[in-house]
């Protein structure tokens, strides 16, 4: 690992800045001051700053997952259900990694995972609005009248949902296929919001949240985030 980016994930500051220690002489590897900015770090290596001693905090975890049905969304099922972690390596579970919200038993698609809880609360908070995109299929053809009601909001538990996009993606064997973008988190909220103008969702996929979208990532497989779409969840 280059140094600059080494001194950064001990918390001492941007990339940049820690550019600046180094070539003002201010750091030491092994006991020798190193002003070369292509230097690498190994684990093994004794790096000083202002001569005490800096080394890097754990680092987050950020997964990409494409949850199949049959996994609930939690660390733990007091019924003894599978849970999304079951879908995960060793290496992951044995970090306190936990799902970011919450997709339904019979729901598949999209699920970040993360050990970091900042992270989790930016992307969950209904302040922040993080839109999320969903395929739903119903049964019928779903109209362009029933899609405006649902654009324009409609009522759950008393109140009504926030304004969302709806459109008719196709129409084969006499099932829609509907793509919807929510910016809310509420209940099993897609599915409620289509048996509020009386169609049943036989099947619903979540495919983005944000900008990240599940690609071509396999029902069951997971992937690290990249750094790019790391800093793009921090800034959302």
């Amino acid at each position: 690992m280059r140094i600059n980016k080494y001194l950064a994930r001990c918390g001492i500051g941007s990339r940049r800045n820690c550019e600046i220690f180094v070539t003002e002489g201010k750091v030491k590897v092994n006991g020798h001051i190193v002003t070369d900015l292509a230097t690498d770090i190994k684990e093994s290596d004794i790096v000083l700053l202002n001569g005490e001693r800096v080394s890097p905090a754990e680092e987050h975890i950020y997964l990409m997952l494409n949850k199949p049905k049959g996994f609930v969304c939690t660390t733990n099922d007091e019924f003894g259900r599978k849970t999304v972690l079951q879908l995960l390596a060793p290496e992951y579970t044995s970090r306190r990694i936990f799902p970011v919200g919450r997709l339904d038993y019979d729901t598949e698609g999209l699920l970040l995972l993360t050990t970091d809880g900042d992270l989790s609360n930016r992307i969950t908070h209904p302040h922040n609005e993080v839109p999320k995109t969903y395929i739903a299929k119903v049964e019928g053809e779903v109209t362009e009248a029933e899609l405006g009601k649902l654009r324009g909001g409609v009522i759950l538990d008393g109140v009504k949902t926030k304004k969302c996009k709806a459109r008719l993606k196709n129409l084969e064997n006499n099932i829609s296929s509907v793509e919807v973008v929510i910016t809310e988190g509420r209940n099993r909220q897609v599915r409620r919001m289509f048996d509020s103008i009386n169609r049943e969702v036989i099947f619903l996929k979540r495919t983005a949240i944000g900008q990240l979208k599940l690609g071509g990532l396999y029902r069951g497989m997971s992937r690290k985030l990249t750094d790019e779409e790391v800093e793009y969840l921090k800034l959302v």
